[in-house]
């Protein structure tokens, strides 16, 4: 087996990596106004590489996101924004891929006239695929997530505006909760009834912000069986010195434990009990709705449901124990039960409806490739046969990258191409190559998976006999339950990369390389 691999997997599978419990390393060079060359920031280390590779050293190249860190929850520094501000280009994934923050950073402090690059998107223009995000939870009961629909342009939206999605009262016989799971199991609260709703602050305590075209994954609770009506306003926020734009007032209707369809005054209403739901704000139509796939089969499915003639059920199989962890105390003394609708994913987790992972295809990094050269030879044309001759270069290397990892892909037995991993971000490389993408994502990350979470995952392991589950390193900490579960049917675990680098990975053809040389090895051989 290749060094590095065994490397990574003796790192990957020790509890709580302290790689992933630091900040990642600064990266890049810092942006100063003094260098002649290009002053270059992207948001990823992957961006990063991509950059270095076709500008050279007409470039100083620095990315926002730390190696190590994780792009979808960094929150940028003091340093960064200094960067931002020296800079001459700048170049994003985007389609939700950064966190909100790092995205705000960038648009609010580059100088007027500077190219700002939303990299996935552009790229279509460059022959890139996108396909959509698919998340197939498999939860017992409904998913309730919360999404923002439309652009909002006629208001003057763009992807650096809020969208204030806020309870402002609740009715039911206890308290009601909306919160989602950080890294590493840290609780953020959306929504708590316990403490009342301070109009006076604009409901800040009871308030989800998201970007436009987002939605997010929740956990709801509700502590006492019966009928909730929760209420909820949506405010679109340009800039945070204007005034937020009023985009309309629903009540949402649960029926925890009791039965839904004899809810007073709500005869005949329609009841989601399955699949994926969310409350929506629609920017353009400028209001509140429930967009929901029952089925959990696919965006296709997905329809709007009037609030006023539609109940949520949380049925009775949706009772818990609070954990015993201090930071769920929240919810009630460790042991009490409470009614909860899972967040489904690990993580704070803000996307859209396109999978943003589009470099696992090293096709869709030619594109890139081919559009940062072009912007380069916009910012600096007394470089432009420079920056075209390092593209090409660069391309022959990535076509040659893309013949290795499909060759080394095509080499395991298609009964065992099989990835279980935790993160959602393998979509690409499963179509481009011929992986099934075959991972699971544990109901809620706050406590400990249910007896069927765990024979879940256990007989889909044991169905396709599977060898092995993948984690990235820099998420390795979080994953405990699947690391425990592996161990116990005597799997592998073995190390992938999804969005960053480390130490030991430092470039995009390395990342991609070791990828496919760990699936290979992972599963073409048993433990």
């Amino acid at each position: 087996m290749n060094p590095l691999i065994v490397a990574r997997l003796r790192q990957v599978i020790v509890p709580l990596l302290v790689v992933g419990l630091i900040a990642g390393c600064r990266s890049g060079v810092a942006l100063t106004a003094t260098d002649d060359r290009v002053q270059v920031i992207t948001t990823t280390g992957i961006l990063r590489d991509l950059v270095s590779n076709v500008g050279g050293d007409r470039v100083a190249v620095t990315s926002l996101v730390p190696d190590n860190a994780d792009p979808h929850s960094y929150e940028p520094s003091l340093r960064d924004v200094r960067d931002v501000v020296y800079a001459d280009v700048a170049f994003s994934n985007y389609l939700l891929l950064e966190e909100q923050a790092v995205i705000k950073a960038l648009d609010a402090n580059l100088r007027d006239g500077v190219p700002n690059v939303s990299l996935a998107e552009g790229a279509v223009r460059y022959a890139a695929e996108i396909i959509p995000l698919v998340e197939d939870v498999s939860l017992d009961t409904i998913w309730l997530g919360m999404r923002v629909r439309g652009t909002g342009a006629a208001e003057g939206a763009n992807r650096s505006s809020d969208v204030l999605l806020s309870a402002t009262a609740a009715a039911g016989p206890g308290r009601v909760l909306a919160y989602l799971t950080e890294s590493f199991g840290n609780p953020s609260f959306s929504v708590d009834s316990g403490d009342g709703f301070d109009a006076a602050n604009g409901y800040r305590d009871d308030t989800a912000t998201l970007p436009p075209d987002a939605h997010t994954h929740m956990s709801w609770a509700f502590t006492k069986p019966g009928v909730y009506r929760l209420t909820m306003r949506a405010n679109l926020a340009l800039t945070p010195e204007a005034a937020p734009v009023p985009l309309g007032e629903q009540v949402f209707t649960f029926a925890v434990g009791v039965d839904p369809h004899s809810v007073p005054g709500m005869a005949g209403a329609a009841v989601l009990n399955s699949g994926h739901a969310d409350v929506t704000v629609d920017l353009d139509e400028r209001r509140l709705y429930l967009f929901a796939d029952p089925e959990g089969s696919g965006e296709a499915n997905q329809r709007v449901y009037d609030p006023a003639s539609t109940v949520i059920e949380v049925p009775n199989k949706a009772l818990l124990e609070v954990p015993g962890d201090r930071r769920f105390r929240f919810l009630g003394r460790p042991g009490t039960q409470v009614y909860q609708l899972p967040q489904a994913v690990l993580g704070k987790h803000v996307h859209g409806e396109i999978d943003p992972h589009l470099w696992q295809n090293v096709r869709n990094a030619i594109s890139y490739v081919e559009l940062i050269r072009d912007t380069l030879v916009g910012v600096d044309p007394q470089g432009a046969a420079d920056y075209r001759t390092n593209a090409s270069t660069y391309v022959r290397e990535l076509e040659t990258l893309d013949t290795q990892v499909r060759d080394t892909i095509a080499s395991i037995p298609p009964s065992r191409r099989h990835l279980v991993s935790t993160h959602d971000a393998f979509g690409y490389l499963g179509q481009a190559y011929g992986v099934q993408i075959s991972g699971f994502v544990t109901p809620n990350p706050a406590t400990e998976p249910s007896l069927a979470d765990r024979r879940r995952l256990t007989e889909t392991i044991r169905n396709l006999r599977i060898p092995a589950v993948f984690l990235e390193p820099n998420l390795a900490a979080r994953s405990t339950t699947l690391t425990e579960v592996a161990r116990e049917e005597g799997l592998r675990i073995c190390a992938i990369y999804g969005d960053t680098f480390d130490r030991d990975v430092t470039t995009y053809a390395e990342m991609m390389r070791f990828n496919a040389e760990s699936l290979h090895d992972c599963l073409t051989t048993d433990k």
